[in-house]
């Protein structure tokens, strides 16, 4: 009986969390799509802290501006391509990296981002705190967002 450790396990509450929360922003220009939406990832999902909870939301906000200015490897620019369907019968739409980077540069992000969230119900709550901006100027100003280096 000596010798037993005690359970030093840190738990956490939602409201901690919640407390705890702050923002982060993030500069997009001239960064890999892959390598940035893992560090993105990574953030909302409170990875990052010493207090990680897989069953709490412990992530921090993101705010991410310069989208349009993200970079991929390879061929992936002529080769990627972002597919949905409407619902209707033949409604598969196909668009290419390049014209989705002109028209939604911000969804670029958010799908490379979401992909690498855990699917689970609590993946739809930490992907809220994401906001993407195409260019430098963002309206996160009230909550004071600290400028993160990755």
């Amino acid at each position: 009986m000596k010798n037993a450790k005690k359970n030093t396990s840190i738990l956490l509450t939602k409201e901690e969390a919640v407390s705890a929360r702050k923002w982060f922003i993030l500069d997009a220009a001239g960064k890999t799509l892959g390598r940035f939406a893992a560090e993105v990832a990574k953030i909302l999902r409170g990875k990052h802290k010493v207090t990680f909870t897989s069953h709490v939301d412990t992530g921090d906000g993101v705010v991410v501006i310069n989208a349009e200015k993200i970079k991929v490897t390879g061929a992936k620019e002529a080769q990627k391509i972002y597919r949905y369907h409407t619902g209707a019968m033949s409604g598969m739409r196909e668009i290419p990296y390049r014209v989705m980077k002109d028209r939604k540069p911000d969804y670029i992000i958010r799908h490379a981002v979401k992909g690498m969230m855990p699917k689970t119900r609590l993946t739809e709550a930490q992907m809220k705190k994401l906001r993407i901006y195409a260019g430098e100027k963002h309206d996160m100003q009230a909550q004071t967002p600290a400028i993160a280096s990755i």
